[in-house]
Parts: C-alpha cells; sequence; structure tokens
C-alpha cells in the first residue's frame, strides 16, 4: 500500500493520524503481535510525552535515562510533560559519548536502578541518542529480568534506527554492540523539533543511515533525497519529518519479518556497517569517527566491493559516493588520522562481526541502488585488495 510520506509500505507498518495532536504529528504503527507499538513523529512531541506515554505505563513511575548534554537541553520539558500527567520520575543522568555503552556504566546504571528499589511494572525512560537508547533498552531487558522502557530518541540517528525494532545492548573492546538482547520498547516518541538543537556534524552522521534505506530497498526515496537531502539538513519541518517517517516505516517493514535477525531480511540494515564497525574500533570509540560518519564511508566501500564483483554499475556506486559529498559526509579513509592504520587489523576488526558464519564474514552488498542483499561468499583477497586501495587513496 502507499504511505502517506509517498512511498510504498510493507505489511509491517501501517499510518494513523493522531488526534488531538498538532497537525503534523503522526502515528506509525508497528506490528509485532503481543510486542507491537506506536512511534509518533512531529514537532512538539516531547512536551505530550506524559500524556502520550501513560496509556503504556502499568504503573506511573519511571525511571529516566539521559546523558548531560541531552539533560541541559530537554530533561527539563520531558519533566513538565510527567509532572502534568501525574507520572512520579527519577532521572539519572550518565556522561555523553560512545565510551557511556560500556561495561562498567551498564553495571553502575543497573545497581542504581535496583538501589532506587525499581519494579517490575515501572518503566525506563530512555531520553537521548543511540548509546542512552541501547544502554537504557539493555538494561531495561536486564534488570529484574526485563522491564518496560520507552525511547525518545533526539539525534537523527536515534530516530531513524536505533530507537526502531528492539536491538539493545553495549560495546566491548572486542567490537561494537557484541553484548546486548533484543527488547522491544513499548512506545517511541520521536519529536522531530528537538533535532533543531543538533550540531550539523551530528544531524550529517544521522543523515548516513536516512539514505541507507534507500540504498536497501527504496530507490525511489534515495532518489527524493537526493533531490531533498539539503532541505532535511537544513531544518525544513515538512522534509524532516517526512524522512524521518520514511525512514521508520523502512525499519518496521524488515523488523516485522524478521525481528531477532534469524531469517535474513534484518541483516541487510547492516548495509555499510561491517566497514563501519571495523573502522569505529580501530579509532576507539572516541568521538574521533561518528558512528554515521563511518557508516557513510562503509556504504561507499560495500558500493566499491559491489562494483569491483560485477554487481553493481559503475555509475550507480558513484551516484552513492556523489550524494555522499555533496551534503558533506566523508566518503573515504582520507577524513581520518592514518597514524599505525594497517588492513590486517582492519581485517581482524571484521572477522569479529555478528554475521560472521563458519569464519566468514557475510557481507550486504548491492545489485544496485535499492537492490541490497547479503552475500556469504566473497573472496577474502576482494576485501584486502578493497581496503588495501582504500588506504592509498
Amino acid at each position: 500500500m502507499n504511505d502517506q510520506t509517498g512511498f510504498e509500505t510493507g505489511t509491517g507498518a501501517s499510518f494513523a493520524a493522531v488526534s488531538g495532536e498538532p497537525s503534523g504529528v503522526e502515528r506509525l504503527h508497528v506490528d509485532l503481535g503481543t510486542r507491537s507499538y506506536d512511534i509518533y513523529v512531529g514537532s512538539g512531541v516531547l512536551a505530550r510525552a506524559g500524556a502520550l506515554m501513560g496509556a503504556v505505563l502499568r504503573r506511573k513511575r519511571v525511571f529516566v535515562i539521559t546523558d548531560q548534554t541531552v539533560a541541559d537541553l530537554h530533561l527539563a520539558t520531558l519533566a513538565r510533560a510527567l509532572d502534568d500527567a501525574g507520572i512520579a520520575y527519577e532521572a539519572f543522568v550518565l556522561p555523553a559519548g560512545e565510551k557511556t555503552k560500556s561495561w562498567a556504566q551498564f553495571q553502575q546504571l543497573v545497581d542504581s536502578l535496583l538501589e532506587h528499589r525499581i519494579e517490575r511494572r515501572d518503566t525506563i525512560v530512555a531520553l537521548g541518542g543511540g548509546v542512552i537508547g541501547d544502554l537504557a533498552g539493555f538494561a531495561a531487558a536486564s534488570v529484574l529480568r526485563g522491564v518496560d522502557y520507552v525511547q525518545i530518541p533526539t539525534t537523527v540517528l536515534a530516530q531513524v534506527d536505533s530507537s526502531v525494532g528492539g536491538k539493545t545492548g553495549i560495546n566491548s573492546p572486542h567490537g561494537k554492540n557484541l553484548v546486548g538482547a533484543f527488547h522491544q520498547p513499548r512506545l517511541v516518541l520521536a519529536d522531530t523539533g528537538v533535532l533543531d538543537t543538533l550540531s550539523k556534524r551530528e544531524l550529517l552522521a544521522g543523515y548516513a543511515e536516512v539514505v541507507k534505506y534507500g540504498l536497501i530497498d527504496r530507490p525511489e526515496f534515495f532518489s527524493w533525497l537526493e533531490a531533498n537531502g539539503a532541505d532535511v539538513l537544513d531544518g525544513r519541518a515538512e522534509a524532516r519529518r517526512k524522512a524521518v517517517l520514511t525512514s521508520c516505516v523502512a525499519k518496521a517493514d524488515i523488523v516485522a519479518r524478521d525481528e531477532t535477525e534469524r531469517s535474513g531480511p534484518r541483516v541487510l540494515l547492516n548495509l555499510g556497517h561491517t566497514f563501519a564497525h571495523a573502522l569505529e574500533a580501530e579509532c576507539g570509540y572516541a568521538g574521533q569517527l561518528l558512528h554515521g560518519e563511518a557508516v557513510a564511508i562503509g556504504m561507499c566501500l560495500a558500493s566499491d566491493l559491489s562494483t569491483e564483483l560485477g554487481l553493481m554499475a559503475r555509475e550507480e556506486a558513484v551516484r552513492v559516493r556523489n550524494h555522499l559529498a555533496a551534503v558533506g559526509l566523508p566518503t573515504g579513509l582520507d577524513h581520518l588520522p592514518r597514524q599505525n592504520w594497517n588492513v590486517k587489523r582492519l581485517l581482524d576488526h571484521m572477522s569479529r562481526d555478528k554475521k560472521v558464519q563458519d569464519g566468514r564474514v557475510t557481507f550486504v552488498l548491492m545489485k544496485g541502488i535499492g537492490g541490497a542483499y547479503l552475500e556469504p561468499d566473497v573472496a577474502p583477497e576482494a576485501v584486502e585488495a578493497l581496503l588495501t586501495q582504500a588506504l592509498a587513496a
């Protein structure tokens, strides 16, 4: 069927206008049977968070997990919304940054929740970007063997990707997101208005994940982004809402078909990520390379590998690279300092990827824009040659 964005949806997502909400706020239903939930997308959603989440709370008590940067900007708005709805809350403010997705912070957070006597009918609220959403979601999946949680994503990346689908987790010294659980939220509140507080770099990092959905199976969406990506990044309300909503639809459709990444379709969401996670690991998660920047480079490498293997026309790979470069995203390793980089270490990082089967990495490649698929049989020599060329560029 056609959704309100003008692009095709599958069976996992449906739309509804939201009665009583401001114009431009829409509700997307993610169909997962007993684990189904709604995503609200639009400006002003955060100020209505208490009223919107009230219907899914089993007890009017929540534990808000956020980071210092987001707390300074948005915690007061959420607190007012909870007060207005008569919802009691405790707030835990963690350090900002990828290093917060660690065993140490996870243990400290769970201990704090237990010290504050969290109960099984209570709800954890993740207010922040992907780091907070993943960490808070993993805590919700683990404490008392599982409590409900609500996602309130405050970055583009979190709104279009990490807040939807129930993947939670933390990083390990062995690699990114290697420890975690599938635990679906009860509700996602994506306030596109809060994106105005992001830096250009953070907006761009999230935009890479938006482009990913066009490359996976929505070529018409990629074409729309080529024409309208600048408006999305410049904060044009309708363009930004459409980009977030379409991305959520795309992810919801895939998640509904493969909730726990067992049958194949959900693995397509890792387009570019095998390369990206290796780059992030090599950079040490220290802010030198944001996740979305790594994904942009990774998608270019996946396009190049697809071209080298005869799967994708060269002009289509050029289109991918040109669009990412046009909006200001990195497209090659020249974006990064080169001290001590080598192909062997990158390959070692990739060998720890979650998609490894029988010692071989399964790559997400493309048979053209919108034609992503899983390829379990890429010769290691082809990957090594690609990385060697990338490092020499």
